[in-house]
C-alpha cells in the first residue's frame, strides 16, 4: 500500500432542496484515502454514506440534489468542477462504484454480454473482438461461466447477478472502487463469496476501496481503515484496530454494544436509545446529544470539532472522561 492520497474529500455539504423542506444529508463531511487502501464508511440508514458515494461519483440527482460546499479531490482535481464529458471519462476508468442493488444496474431487455461489451468500448479503444474477450476473461475471474455471456439478466441469480455487477465496475480497472452495501440483498453464505471476490480483485488490481455497510463485521474483515458517519458526519475515524479496539465516541460503542456475542450467550444486547434525527431539522449543538446517555449542557448548545491525529473523533470530551463524568 502506499502512501499516495488517490482521494481527499474537505468538508462536504450536500443537501435535498424542495418547495416543502431542506434535507440537510451531509454535514461537512472530511476524508481522504490512498492508493491501494480499503475504507469502511459505516452509519446507521439516512447517515449520508450514499450521498457521499454520489458525490464523489458526480450523480447526486439535481434537482433536488445539490452540493453546496466542500472538495471533492481525485488525483490532484477538484470533481466538483468537472464538465460531464470528464464525469463521464473518470467513471469506469478512475472511479467506479458497485449501487446496492444489482437490478437496477442491468438492462433486462439486453444480454449481460452486450451491455458489458457496451462499457469496453466506451472507455476504451479496442475492437469488439477484443473487448468480448476481455469482458470473457473478467467473467470467470468473478465466477461467471462462458457460456453464459448471452443470458438475460432474468436468468441469473442475485448473487450471479452481483458477480455481473462487479465485473461491470471492474472492465476499465479503476483506481478506485465505490461500493455501496453490495451484499445487502444477497443470503449469508453468498454474500461472503462476494465480499471475498471484492477484495481479491482489490488487491489484483491494487485498487483504492470505499465499502459502504452497516456491518462493522464485514468491515472488519474487508478494510484498513473505518470511518463512522451519524447524521451526515463523520464522528469518528482511524484504522479498523485503533477504532475496534478504542472506540473514541459514544455513538460508535453504542453499535458495538448492540452487536451479538458469540461466547457470551447470557450477554444482554445493549441498544442505542431514540433514533436518527431528522435530517430537515437537525439538533442543535452535538447531532447525537438526543441519545448521548453521557451529554452535559455543552453538548446540547455548540457542536463539537474534530479531535486527534490518525484515530479522530467528534466530541467534547473523551469517552473515558465522559465515563467520569456519569
Amino acid at each position: 500500500m502506499e502512501n499516495t492520497k488517490i482521494l481527499e474529500i474537505n468538508n462536504l455539504h450536500v443537501q435535498y432542496i424542495t418547495e416543502e423542506e431542506t434535507v440537510n444529508a451531509v454535514n461537512g463531511v472530511s476524508l481522504s484515502i490512498c492508493k491501494g487502501e480499503s475504507l469502511g464508511l459505516v452509519g446507521e440508514t439516512g447517515a449520508g454514506k450514499t450521498t457521499t458515494a454520489l458525490s464523489i461519483m458526480q450523480l447526486v440527482p439535481y434537482p433536488p440534489g445539490i452540493i453546496t460546499d466542500g472538495e471533492i479531490i481525485f488525483e490532484g482535481k477538484d470533481l466538483i468542477f468537472n464538465t460531464e464529458r470528464e464525469n463521464q471519462e473518470m467513471r469506469g476508468n478512475g472511479i467506479s462504484m458497485i449501487f446496492q442493488d444489482p437490478m437496477t444496474s442491468l438492462n433486462p431487455i439486453m444480454t449481460i454480454g452486450e451491455q458489458l461489451l457496451e462499457v469496453v468500448l466506451t472507455h476504451k479503444k479496442v475492437t469488439r473482438e477484443e473487448g468480448k474477450r476481455q469482458v470473457i476473461e473478467l467473467l470467470k475471474t468473478v465466477g461467471v461461466k462462458e457460456d453464459r455471456y448471452n443470458d438475460y439478466p432474468h436468468q441469473f441469480s442475485g448473487g450471479m447477478k452481483q458477480r455481473v455487477v462487479i465485473t461491470m465496475a471492474l472492465l476499465c480497472n479503476p483506481k478506485l472502487l465505490i461500493a455501496d452495501e453490495p451484499t445487502t440483498a444477497l443470503d449469508v453464505t453468498i454474500q461472503a463469496q462476494v465480499l471475498d471476490i471484492i477484495s481479491d480483485l482489490q488487491v489484483k488490481f491494487n485498487m483504492s476501496m470505499i465499502l459502504i455497510t452497516h456491518d462493522l463485521g464485514v468491515v472488519a474483515e474487508t478494510c484498513d481503515k473505518v470511518a463512522i458517519m451519524y447524521a451526515g458526519e463523520i464522528i469518528e475515524a482511524g484504522t479498523v484496530e485503533d477504532v475496534y479496539t478504542v472506540a473514541k465516541h459514544p455513538y460508535t460503542r453504542g453499535l458495538f454494544e448492540s452487536i451479538p456475542k458469540l461466547d457470551d450467550k447470557n450477554e444482554k444486547l445493549v441498544p442505542i436509545s431514540g433514533s436518527t434525527p431528522n435530517a430537515v431539522d437537525l439538533p442543535s449543538g452535538c447531532y447525537f446529544h438526543p441519545r448521548c446517555k453521557y451529554k452535559q449542557e455543552i453538548c446540547e448548545r455548540e457542536s463539537p470539532t474534530l479531535k486527534g491525529e490518525g484515530h479522530q473523533y467528534k466530541c467534547h470530551f473523551s469517552l473515558f472522561e465522559k465515563e467520569e463524568l456519569g
